[in-house]
């Protein structure tokens, strides 16, 4: 590999961590895009890659783009009818009443809540529906986002009912009882971390001595999650995190209501005012469960659904000249094929992607069943409009630069880097492989394209240095999902969630230590299951 190869694949790289963690951060909107012009100028000047191939790189993120934008849309959309409702003051006063010990509070809706939303969506999702509900309940926003990034992480691999793991490395021809080797692994991994690494995202918001007074409620949280997740990846490789987030959420709750393992001197000044009704909780949380119950009925493949909303073969079809070939199914997929006539496509799932099914339809029938005003949805609908114009611009360069980074296929920057980490290591890459996988969220913001893009990288080292397979792939899952603290994309969109303005940056400094410390525990652990 040619050196200055290397120096110029992770140049832009590096000039877009310097630009949002400097003193004074570039805010992302402005970050991001420069460092796709410069990557743009990089690609084309100095690897020489087809002008055609650039091109089709660019108008493809900036397609892609769509799907978090979409869904941080309709996150935002959901929780301004939620809070104009006055059902988001109810669910504060509900979650008060139910424990009014912070610590509770924290982890049933920072980890068991966002477990169960990963197992079910991943897509982002998790941290747009739990950050608000932090905040709602007096936590710092910025402090908010960083420990709803940190927290998901473990669930990840099995995400989106274990997307990452099952189609993320289909292309490798796993046996059957390899795939079950590397999703039990992964899971172990996954187990040992959360045992160190969301202590660290408590203590965001929490000081350390409510956190060592209440620790046997939290361990006992956080094992009711990973046990059955770890249990069922013998098993199968879709439902670890569902199952485990629906009994960790139930049982945290039952044990948040009988106080076990929690201290009663941290809590707050009493509230003069009565609990609210059931009738009332249950149809303020309306949007809240209609929202998971949406969520599992459309991707549990048992239900059909999925099928039925994923299908692509086309209903109709055009030819946009030099553009490529676009086509739209009956399911409302829409795929631009063959862009400026290179192997390059784009694909958007309308009603997959969780924006249209469930946020936004799950918003039009609360604002039915919270008894809105007249005019409560042209409201809300301003208010998400005045929200989403920076995070459009960041997401836009955002996903413009990670599909630059990944252009030129075995001479791309994201290739060239990985390349030169396995090179770097050598025989110690089981130590490393980890941050590999972590890159790949980092660019993509998703665990299943890091493990799209970088499992067959990791399965060519195994065979180079003769490493156990389903170790090295269960360590390049983990790192897919503990790369979810940094991914740019992820960051944006918690921060458009929560109305934060210019600070990436800060996150991204903050988030990075958990990561490694993630890195460093799955390395461990590597000596045992290699």
């Amino acid at each position: 590999m040619h050196f200055f190869d290397l120096i110029f694949a992770a140049f832009p790289i590096l000039l877009l961590i310097f630009l949002m963690t400097k003193k004074s951060p570039m805010p992302s909107a402005r970050a991001l895009p420069l460092a796709a012009v410069v990557s743009y100028g990089i690609r084309l000047m100095w690897f020489g890659t087809d002008t055609l191939v650039v091109h089709a790189a660019v108008v493809a993120g900036l397609l892609t783009a769509l799907t978090p934008i979409s869904i941080v849309w309709g996150a935002i959309f959901l929780f301004r009818t939620m809070e104009i409702s006055g059902a988001m003051e109810t669910i504060r006063h509900w979650l008060n009443s139910l424990t009014r010990n912070r610590v509770a509070q924290v982890v049933i809706i920072g980890w068991s809540f966002q477990f169960l939303i990963e197992g079910a969506s991943g897509f982002g999702t998790p941290a747009a529906l739990a950050g608000p509900l932090l905040v709602g309940l007096g936590f710092p926003p910025v402090r908010v986002a960083m420990a709803c990034l940190i927290l998901n992480s473990t669930p990840v691999s099995f995400g989106a009912v274990g997307t990452p793991t099952w189609f993320g490395f289909a292309q490798l021809d796993l046996s059957s009882s390899e795939l079950h080797g590397v999703a039990w692994k992964t899971a172990l991994i996954h187990s040992v971390a959360a045992c160190f690494v969301p202590l660290l995202a408590f203590r965001l918001l929490l000081s350390w001595q409510e956190i060592y007074r209440n620790l046997v409620f939290i361990y006992l949280a956080l094992a009711a999650c990973v046990v059955p997740m770890c249990v069922l990846a013998l098993l199968n490789d879709e439902f670890p995190s569902v199952a485990g987030g629906m009994f960790g959420l139930i049982f945290a709750v039952w044990l948040a209501r009988q106080g076990v393992g929690l201290t009663s001197d941290e809590e707050p000044a009493e509230d003069s005012r009565a609990a609210p009704k059931v009738n009332a909780v249950i149809r303020a949380l309306f949007p809240l469960w209609a929202t998971v119950f949406v969520l599992l009925l459309t991707r549990i493949p048992q239900f059909g659904l999925r099928e039925v909303l994923t299908t692509t073969t086309p209903a109709w079809e055009i030819s946009l000249w030099g553009l490529g070939r676009f086509s739209i199914s009956p399911a409302l997929v829409m795929q631009l094929q063959d862009i400026f006539g290179t192997a390059t496509q784009w694909t958007h799932q309308v009603l997959y992607v969780p924006s249209l099914i469930p946020f936004i339809l799950i918003s039009i029938v609360s604002l039915w069943v919270l008894s809105t005003p007249i005019g409560t949805a042209k409201l809300v609908w301003n208010q998400t409009f005045a929200c989403m114009i920076n995070p459009v611009l960041s997401l836009l360069g955002a996903l413009a630069f990670v599909g630059l980074l990944m252009a030129g296929e075995e001479a791309s920057s994201v290739m060239i880097v990985g390349r030169a980490l396995a090179a770097a290591t050598g025989g110690s890459w089981q130590f490393f492989s980890t941050y590999l996988g972590a890159i790949g969220s980092f660019f993509a913001g998703s665990c299943t394209i890091s493990n799209l893009t970088f499992g067959p990288i990791q399965d060519s080292i195994v065979l180079q240095l003769g490493l156990n397979r389903t170790t090295i792939l269960a360590l390049q899952s983990v790192g897919g999902a503990m790369g979810n603290m940094i991914a740019i994309h992820n960051i944006v969109a918690v921060c458009s969630v929560l109305g934060l303005e210019n600070q990436e940056g800060e996150i991204l400094k903050r988030t990075v230590g958990p990561m490694l410390l993630y890195g460093v525990i799955a390395a461990a652990m590597s000596l045992l299951l290699m």
